[in-house]
């Protein structure tokens, strides 16, 4: 979190991931520069380690009242919501593998985040922008500081921006600068990033702000001093990220697969030399991957992996033809005694993957684990290799943000029903009901037909099962945090009229997700 000091108050750029932290570091700043209010916030760009604090440092009531302005980049709350909801459970559970969130800390357990050292378990919080930057030179005065604008679209983030202190000479680069490499696809899941888009975006950054920055800040990370240590860490970085995408796809296009383009490429030394450029967080191996996948998707072309067969079955049949469990495992032991622990993880891997209840190898590939892990420059890499020792640790079932469930656009609403429903459930039922959101004056049509949930605006007459009609923040506290609906029904806060019964079927058809299922190994 970075405080600017204006006329009157401060401006705050990305305001932590928790409002716990960022009431922290408030206090903080207030106990040692003295007593200022915040006049704006910004957010740099869609990731909630840049936003999620917000709360704990400015009340809504004074955005609402223009005492605070918050400014983000274009396309902002659209990205937060599809980031975070579709696919938000997966997400959080391969985070939770990623960062080493149940590991314990300690030099056999978590000690880095690769960015940061770990992150906050604090309350993610969420204040809508008020004014958004969609275009490069785009100027504000922010508490009488000049702030000018680089709108980077699709580069570390869907919806991200860079700004210039043009007074001050202070450059700031959001995330698309680190102190490491950073992830063109992050091991938690997401959309593939534009490795080549981030490259070019480091160009215009250079063109416009290099030689007249004194300064350079980033989100993650601390100052770079002098225009010339400035130019240099753009130039190493942007040249880091353009290598990365022109030879993955030179390779791509002589017919390499991303796992072959992974096995062989790696930085010249004149640019894996520079420490901020080192595979802590991101790697040349998984990147190059990404840059394979967003061109040519997870197809190889080889017609053997056109269909098949699930790891469970494979890891059966692979030790069966290599003479049985015991078998694989003393060969996995030569392998580790010889020090070829990516051989042995792969020969134990298809004996856990077949046989869940085998504790022997179960214990012996975690071991494997560990010293790939201890091996590894990459944090993040060695919290996904550290996991398996421990097992899978139940923690409490996240709760999603009430403030980022807020902004969800209604249709995205039943978007998160539809990918709830349990196709087996439903068999060959169909139902027809009516939502009602009475304060947005939205009436939506949600049909059930051929196991598929399908919801569209509903059209005047059009006959239903049923109808419920409910204050839409109700009904999300019922659909994301389990609130039953039937207290209220039956004190009337909530109407439920026709087939009473429609809505107790609907609700019995969708899933619930764990937030701890296996990643390394199978259930039985």
């Amino acid at each position: 979190m970075t405080f600017i000091k204006g006329d009157t108050g401060w401006v705050v750029v990305d305001p932590l991931t928790s409002a716990e932290t960022a009431k922290a570091a408030f206090e903080l700043v207030t106990q040692k520069l003295g007593a200022l209010p915040i006049r704006a916030v910004i957010y740099t760009h869609s990731h909630s380690d840049h936003f999620g604090g917000v709360r704990g440092i400015v009340d809504q009531k004074d955005v609402e009242a223009g005492k605070v302005v918050i400014v983000a980049p274009e396309g902002f709350m659209k990205e937060v919501d599809s980031e975070n909801v579709l696919a938000g459970n997966a997400m959080a559970r391969r985070a939770q593998h990623q960062f080493g969130i149940t590991l314990p800390p300690g030099v056999e357990g978590q000690i880095s985040a690769g960015i940061g050292q770990a992150v906050s378990r604090g309350t993610i919080t969420l204040i809508p922008p008020t004014q958004s930057i969609d275009n490069t030179g785009q100027e504000l005065v922010l508490d009488g500081v000049k702030f000018r604008f680089q709108y980077t679209p699709n580069t570390e983030a869907p919806a991200e921006m860079n700004f210039y202190l043009p007074d001050l000479q202070i450059l700031d680069m959001a995330e698309n600068v680190n102190v490491t490499m950073h992830n063109v696809l992050t091991p938690r899941g997401a959309l593939v990033r534009d490795s080549k888009a981030w490259a070019d975006g480091l160009t215009e950054s250079i063109r416009l702000f290099a030689d007249s920055s004194d300064l350079m800040i980033t989100s993650h990370g601390w100052p770079r001093f002098g225009k010339e240590t400035v130019r240099t860490v753009l130039e190493q970085h942007r040249d880091t990220y353009k290598y990365l995408h022109d030879q993955s796809v030179r390779l791509l296009n002589q017919g390499l697969t991303g796992d072959e383009i992974a096995a062989q490429i790696q930085l010249p030394p004149s640019l894996s030399r520079d420490w901020f450029n080192r595979g802590y967080y991101g790697s040349m191996s998984f990147n190059s991957r990404a840059v394979y996948q967003r061109y040519m998707g997870w197809y190889d072309a080889n017609p053997v992996h056109l269909a098949p067969e699930p790891p469970a079955e494979t890891g059966k049949r692979y030790v069966a033809a290599m003479g049985g469990a015991d078998k694989v495992k003393a060969l996995a032991a030569e392998a580790a005694k010889a020090g070829d622990y990516v051989w042995a993880a792969k020969l134990l891997n298809h004996v856990v993957m077949g046989d869940e209840g085998d504790r022997a190898a179960r214990n012996q590939l975690a071991g494997v684990y560990e010293q790939l892990g201890y091996q590894t420059e990459n944090a993040i890499w060695r919290n996904m290799y550290h996991e398996l020792r421990g097992g899978v640790r139940k923690i409490p079932a996240s709760m999603a943000s009430l403030d980022m469930l807020q902004g969800l656009e209604s249709q995205m609403i039943f978007d998160v029903l539809a990918i709830r429903l349990n196709a087996e459930k439903v068999g060959d039922e169909r139902l027809k009901l009516a939502f009602v959101f009475p304060e947005r004056n939205e009436r939506f049509l949600v049909e059930v037909r051929n196991r598929v949930l399908v919801a569209q605006p509903l059209v005047e007459g059009e006959k239903v099962d049923a109808t419920l009609t409910v204050a839409r923040p109700v009904f999300l506290d019922s659909l994301f945090r389990g609130a039953s609906l039937l207290p209220k029904i039956l004190t009337g806060e909530v109407k439920l009229e026709g087939d009473r019964a429609a809505l107790s079927r609907l609700s019995g058809w969708f899933d619930a997700f764990p937030n701890d299922f296996p990643i390394v190994t199978r259930d039985k």
